[in-house]
């Protein structure tokens, strides 16, 4: 089952013109990592629609805020050199974060450690797409969706259940539009 464009801009009608970019690029990473049936690509999607502000960010906003500043030195997202919290912010449509995250996710998807020299790769759609992918697969999140524990993986990507209520909304829409009201 691949998404369209269309479909995206049913699920995430505040993607716009992003929904035509991604579509290809999520159909590739889904493909790539699994996330194929109805159950699974709805629960990835609107995680992701609701990490990326619908398709609209591939890179976090930085303020910097309170929470991103405490990204600095945070030894269990291996920022240990100064300025890794900034350099390593939330990247991709699942916002990658922090030097380790990096650097597992670019073993991952390309064999090296580009991403610790260009971590900006993550903010072009083919990767942010693929980052999301490894990161849903990684994290086992295909074996979640298909029990329907869509808190679990809302923790497992945000560490709590921030958002919940914009990602149920999400996942209810993706349902509706990828395989109707019985998913």
């Amino acid at each position: 089952m691949l998404v369209t464009a269309q479909q995206l801009l049913l699920i995430l009608p505040n993607a716009g013109t992003h929904a035509g970019v991604f579509a290809p690029v999520l159909n590739t990473a889904m493909t790539r990592f699994r996330i194929v049936g109805a159950k699974r690509l709805a629960m990835f999607i609107a995680q992701v629609g609701h990490e990326s502000g619908q398709l609209v960010y591939s890179r976090e906003l930085w303020g910097p805020t309170e929470t991103q500043i405490r990204y600095e030195g945070r030894e269990s997202l291996g920022n240990t050199v100064p300025g890794d919290g900034f350099k390593f912010r939330g990247r991709g449509l699942i916002q990658i974060t922090g030097r380790s995250n990096y650097r597992q996710c670019s073993l991952g998807l390309f064999g090296d450690e580009r991403l610790l020299t260009s971590p900006q790769l993550l903010e072009q759609p083919q990767w942010a797409a693929e980052s999301a992918g490894w990161f849903w697969d990684r994290n086992g999140l295909n074996e979640l969706a298909d029990r329907d524990q869509f808190n679990s993986i809302t923790r497992r990507i945000n560490g709590g259940l921030n958002g919940l209520q914009d990602r149920l909304q999400l996942w209810a829409r993706a349902r509706a539009v990828l395989s109707g009201p019985s998913v």
